[in-house]
């Protein structure tokens, strides 16, 4: 096989998504470790969040990640840290996905890997595996994970079921804990909403979510963003061929028709599949038979 046809991608998650000069330290390593190329990172300081989007060779991805969570140790401190967005870590989550020449056994067997090595070089750093590289059912849903964010972190840790699967049984006194795993793409699609109504957005996101008996794969939440003066739904769409963008944007607009509430504008975060994209642009257009074929790239 021709290894230059080989990707895999990686989109770790870090707290911080205010101090520019923390953002820039933890991108140095993704954008100058031989093997991994930078796609994209966003950053936003309601969420105080930063995603990046990277790919590159497993072993490339492995230990630009690593030293990057070295870097997110030193410089970010949970106990001073606000934000919109649920968090258990300075790096929150690691997700790696398979996306050209790679399968999930593949992705699981770099997750592992990275968590183990993150583990070793960080010891005081409880590292939790999740998704497909998780090592128990219940363990596999991220939001689960999160339940009690840092603040209950050191409780949870210590329960059987939620021992992490590499170092301490108690978050790191800054940085918490890392969730590291494995997954399908994942598009992370929000809708501003134009009201300042907190509770409503939260409403709009039960209802919505696979959970609270709406979409299929999708998460959802009611974020307060007072830097714009409105609220968000923030989804996770964890397969777009059963939920794409177009179908959780109408969902969301249906439902905030029926409390008087237009839709502001929307947020991509990060990056999306080329025939998410398709699927979306043909049924917004009603373009008959349209395919990511037809896109010119």
């Amino acid at each position: 096989m021709n290894h230059s046809n080989q990707i895999m991608e990686a989109v770790p998650n870090f707290s911080e998504g205010r101090n520019l000069n923390i953002i820039d330290k933890l991108l140095t390593p993704l954008r100058s470790t031989e093997g991994v190329r930078l796609l994209d990172y966003s950053r936003d300081e309601d969420h105080n969040r930063m995603v990046a989007t990277m790919a590159g060779h497993p072993d490339a991805l492995r230990q630009a990640i690593t030293d990057a969570v070295g870097i997110a140790i030193a410089c970010i401190d949970l106990n001073r840290h606000r934000g919109e967005h649920p968090r258990i870590g300075a790096v929150d989550v690691i997700p790696f996905i398979p996306l050209r020449g790679y399968d999930m056994e593949a992705a699981v067997r770099l997750a592992r890997e990275t968590a183990a090595g993150i583990a070793s070089r960080y010891p005081q750093l409880p590292v939790i595996l999740y998704e497909e590289a998780a090592t128990a059912p219940h363990r596999r849903n991220l939001a689960d994970l999160r339940r009690g964010e840092f603040e209950g972190l050191d409780a949870k840790l210590q329960r059987p079921e939620w021992q992490p699967d590499y170092g301490p049984a108690r978050r790191h006194p800054t940085a918490g804990a890392v969730a590291v795993g494995a997954r399908r793409p994942l598009i992370a699609f929000n809708v501003n909403l134009g009201t300042t109504d907190i509770r409503i957005a939260k409403e709009i996101a039960s209802s919505v979510r696979q959970s609270g008996g709406g979409l299929p794969a999708c998460k959802a939440l009611g974020i307060e963003l007072r830097s714009k003066g409105m609220v968000q739904v923030s989804m996770n769409l964890t397969d777009y061929t059963l939920t794409g963008i177009h179908q959780a944007y109408e969902a969301v607009s249906r439902e905030a028709d029926k409390r008087g509430i237009s839709v502001a504008c929307c947020e991509l975060i990060g990056m999306i599949p080329q025939e998410a994209a398709a699927h979306s642009l043909g049924h917004f257009l009603r373009i008959s038979n349209f395919n990511s074929q037809q896109i010119l790239i």
